[in-house]
């Protein structure tokens, strides 16, 4: 055994220890937690419609697919029956990999729908590019190059797959590379009909709902991390108008930045960010401690904080795709589903426990505390995690 395998199996048991512990702790919460948040992303479908024929780029994680692990509704492959075999198959070379990938492509070849107009389309394999191991701990993106020759007959397409390969994003690219019409898929879903002439594109009220559903879904389910955070909002106080405050800081905070980088005028990568917004979450939990009366540093550091999930939203439209027609249409839907989503965080957290307890002499000291070391603790761990790992 190599220093690097004897290292990532150390870190793996670790870390399905700290996620054990997390989620025994976190029931209290009335939520589960995961050791690591966004395990199982969605496969990202970049579709291009010529005149004669159709390509389709898509970016996922092979292992699991090889392995036969169900995704369907998978936010965790720890939870997989077969985890430890994908753990080890992390660490498999691309040489090694691909062999096992074409081995299993003739199972997998009929759970990819491709159609033009009622017209079953046949995909090739035009190329497959495999990664080096690079950080094992994570999930590692092959990108899936297949192409189709496309009827004679002008026929929109169609993509998708069975629900076990997970969700997707479906993204139209005109020749230019442009995202026209986008969309994420989930239980076995198609995509709309893609028109070869140009993109296609949704209507107003479409992309309206559309990305409120998925501002909304990144909060629920999919959002652990930005779920702890607002609980660690809500143990501050039951007070309506300090819990006002915080989000309304929160909120205008991330608005901000998510529209910035939307736009393209600031750019942080992933490695800063998701590490300091795990830190934002074990300080406000700590400071849920102290207690007291909100004061304007809290509200100011609960602000900066709000920042910071700005830009992690930011990476999300950056997969999904806003449509170039209706950039700002869909940006202020997907922030009123953001919105949605907190707010129901809060108000079952306040069904649950402050409605019942809040009045207690004990529910500081029996709920509110201990609460706000488990979600402090998870915070620590997310950061190291997300430092070192």
């Amino acid at each position: 055994m190599t220093l690097t395998e004897a290292a990532y199996g150390f870190a793996i048991k670790a870390r399905k220890a700290a996620k054990s512990t997390g989620a025994a702790t976190l029931i209290a919460l009335g939520c589960a937690a995961t050791a690591h948040a966004h395990e199982v992303e969605p496969a990202i479908v970049n579709v291009t419609v010529a005149a004669e024929s159709v390509s389709v780029e898509i970016t996922l994680s092979l292992e699991p697919i090889i392995l036969g692990i169900d995704l369907d509704g998978l936010e965790d492959t720890d939870d997989a029956v077969d985890s430890e075999a994908y753990d080890v198959l992390r660490l498999a070379s691309p040489e090694e990999l691909k062999p096992q990938f074409d081995a299993v492509w003739p199972t997998i070849k009929p759970k990819i729908r491709l159609h033009a107009g009622e017209a079953r389309l046949d995909p090739v394999i035009a190329s497959l590019v495999i990664p080096d191991i690079g950080n094992a701990i994570l999930a590692r993106e092959s990108v899936l190059l297949l192409t189709a020759d496309l009827p004679a007959d002008g026929a929109p397409v169609r993509f998708g797959w069975t629900a076990d390969l997970g969700s997707l994003i479906v993204r139209q690219l005109d020749a230019d590379g442009v995202v026209g019409y986008a969309a994420m898929l989930s239980s076995g879903a198609d995509s709309a009909p893609m028109p070869r002439t140009q993109p296609a594109e949704l209507s107003l009220a479409q992309t309206l709902l559309h990305y409120t559903v998925v501002g909304f879904e990144h909060i629920i389910p999919k959002g652990l991390d930005h779920i702890v955070f607002v609980l660690g909002l809500f143990f501050f106080s039951l007070a309506l108008k300090p819990l006002i405050w915080q989000v309304t800081a929160f909120t205008l905070a991330h608005s901000v930045t998510l529209a910035l980088a939307s736009l393209g005028h600031i750019s942080v990568p992933a490695s800063v960010v998701e590490p300091l917004i795990a830190l934002s979450i074990a300080y406000v939990a700590v400071e849920n401690l102290r207690g007291g009366e909100i004061t304007w540093v809290r509200t100011a550091v609960v602000f900066g904080f709000g920042l910071l999930h700005g830009l992690g939203f930011a990476f999300v439209l950056g997969d999904v795709g806003l449509p170039p027609s209706q950039f700002f249409a869909s940006l202020f839907a997907f922030n009123v589903g953001v919105e949605i989503g907190q707010l129901a965080v809060i108000a079952v957290a306040w069904l649950a426990l402050g409605l019942p307890f809040g009045k207690r002499a004990w529910y500081r000291r029996g709920i509110a505390i201990p609460c706000s070391l488990a979600i402090a603790a998870l915070g620590v761990y997310w950061t190291v995690e997300r430092v070192f790992f």
